[in-house]
Parts: structure tokens; C-alpha cells; sequence
């Protein structure tokens, strides 16, 4: 079977979280299916664990029958099961649903919420508890939010609808707006446009900026409005809009931090601190405005957070 024809998954999510397909190899020396997932599983998962599992149903073929321990070993053939969910700190808030149609589903993310299910978030990702919370198994996000980052996030319905949304996001064809809390720098000339070369590398959790290398991110930063005193030690802080052009992995934050105003909250940027996961001090950045030319039928769309930064003392600019 050709890896484009694989059918979707015949369980339906647990918890909001998807069961975990596993494709058998081209070939191999097993005779039964067994005997594969043994091997293939270990040592995460131990040989009793293994028969367990297949003696109560759980792993699938792609009709949803579930497969016995003789089940043969047929290769490029793909099954499904369930996995032991992590232990993970429950997020005292939820996603908070602005608009709901049959195409999408947008959503006000908290500040450290994970988009999609990844290591240590999982069941508490945004994805899992917008699914639990609309009823709908197969909402995908179109685009991504860093974990740290609260906001505007928009999710498909359905798999027909993916393609054409991610588009949006791929194309450059979405406006985004964010408000940040940051120092104020008087000798910076605001508002200008920040254009650099950002790589993040392979194992670091950093981006960084290369000089003297072609840009390959752009954002506008605007100073809406200042606070004096406003921080713990008394210095000003700025409520800045920053309107990214493109999308590279930590692109605000760095770029922020390259103009010497990093953003309040930042546990990478400028030093990497090693933060206890916990809600009390996030990250000072929002997905404040997200707006685009429907894909579909050409409507225009605007999503706007009911969100603030906590830090900041001032008006908030959005209604």
C-alpha cells in the first residue's frame, strides 16, 4: 500500500489525543505481527506489555478488527493503538472558543499550552482539550503557536478543509498582529521593521541571528504605549505591536532581543533559564490579531484575542 493511501485512523481520539499508527517495515524476518511490535517496542514498552495489548484488542488494523497475538506479519501494512499517556500538570485554563463554523474552529490559547501533543504535553495541548471541549475528533491546527505563547490559534474541522487553510499560513497570505510587554530602549527609533537572518539549530532551543547573511524574517515593531515604573525594579515598560511579515521559529522573541528589548517573561531570550513548568510569570507575548481571505469562498476573516498581558499596567488596545 502506498504511503499517501494509508486510511486515517480507525480508533477515534482518547482524551482528545490521537492513537498512534505504526507501519510495518518493507520487509523482515518476523512471522507474525508479534513478534514485529515486540522488537519495535522495546525497551519503552516490555514483551507482557505487548501480549496485554493484543490480548485485550487493542492494536487495530485499518478496518478498526482487532488483531490476535498469530496476527501474521504482513509488510507496509499499518495498525493502530492507544499509548500510555504521560503524567502532566493539569493547565488551570482552557482554550477559549471565539468562532465556530463548519470549516474551522479559532481558539484563544493560554499562555503554556502546547499547540499539538508533544512530550510532556499532551492530553493538556490545545489541540486534545478543543476536541474534548467541541466534540469534534478531527480538528488540525492550520498553522502553529509556541507553547509560551498565548492567542488567536485556528483549527480545521476536517481533513478536506486542512490543505486549503494551511495554504494561508504556508503563502504568507495571513495577517498577524502581536502585543508584547518589553523594556523601553530611548535610543531606539520606533517604529521600524527588523529584518535578519534567524537559524535555530539542531538540539538548541535558541534562535539566533546571523550577520552579514541574506534576511530571511521581517517584522514591523511599533511602541503603542509606555508605563513608567512599571516593572519590579521600577524601570519603563512598552506595550509594543509587532506585525511579522514572515513566520521563522522564535522570530518575535529573537528579534526582540537583538534590538535589546527582550521580551518580560522570556525564559530563552536573552539567557536560557531552566523554569519549572508553572502559570505564574508567562511569557509576555500574544497572538492578538489574526486576519485572511477565506480559501473557500473568498470571505474576509478577522479573529481578535479577549486576552491581555498580565503585565502590563496601562489600556488595553483591543476591544
Amino acid at each position: 500500500m502506498a504511503r499517501g493511501a494509508i486510511p486515517p485512523s480507525p480508533l477515534p481520539p482518547r482524551h482528545g489525543v490521537d492513537a498512534q499508527r505504526f507501519r510495518m517495515p518493507q520487509d523482515g524476518s518476523w512471522t507474525y505481527l508479534r513478534d514485529h511490535l515486540v522488537e519495535r517496542l522495546s525497551p519503552g514498552v516490555p514483551s507482557w506489555e505487548v501480549d496485554r495489548m493484543l490480548r485485550a484488542g487493542e492494536f487495530v488494523d485499518a478496518s478498526g478488527t482487532p488483531l490476535q497475538a498469530d496476527a501474521p506479519f504482513v509488510p507496509q501494512a499499518a495498525v493502530w493503538a492507544h499509548r500510555d499517556l504521560p503524567e502532566e500538570v493539569v493547565h488551570p485554563e482552557p482554550p477559549v472558543v471565539l468562532h465556530r463554523d463548519e470549516r474551522i474552529v479559532v481558539v484563544d490559547k493560554p499562555h503554556d499550552m502546547a499547540t499539538m501533543p508533544r512530550g510532556r504535553h499532551v492530553v493538556q495541548s490545545a489541540l486534545a482539550r478543543t476536541r474534548v471541549l467541541t466534540g469534534l475528533d478531527r480538528l488540525a491546527p492550520a498553522h502553529r503557536l509556541d507553547r509560551p505563547t498565548a492567542g488567536v490559534l485556528m483549527l480545521t474541522v476536517e481533513q478536506r478543509w486542512r490543505g486549503p487553510y494551511q495554504r494561508v499560513f504556508a503563502d504568507g497570505l495571513a495577517h498577524k498582529e502581536y502585543l508584547a510587554v518589553a523594556p523601553v530602549l530611548p535610543r531606539l527609533a520606533l517604529p521600524l521593521v527588523r529584518r535578519t537572518h534567524l537559524v535555530k539549530d539542531h538540539g538548541t532551543h535558541q534562535a539566533r541571528e546571523v550577520e552579514d547573511a541574506d534576511p530571511n524574517a521581517e517584522t514591523l515593531v511599533e511602541l503603542l504605549e509606555t508605563a513608567p515604573g512599571a516593572d519590579s525594579d521600577g524601570k519603563e515598560l512598552g506595550l509594543y505591536r509587532l506585525t511579522p511579515r514572515t513566520g521563522r521559529t522564535h522570530q518575535l522573541r529573537c528579534q526582540l532581543n537583538g534590538l535589546g528589548i527582550p521580551i518580560v517573561g522570556d525564559p530563552l531570550y536573552p539567557v536560557e533559564q531552566d523554569v519549572p513548568l508553572g502559570f505564574d510569570a508567562p511569557l509576555q507575548l500574544l497572538a492578538a490579531v489574526l486576519a485572511f481571505d477565506d480559501p473557500v469562498d473568498g470571505t474576509p476573516r478577522r479573529f481578535v484575542s479577549r486576552r491581555r498581558l498580565a503585565a502590563w499596567p496601562g489600556a488595553w488596545p483591543l476591544g
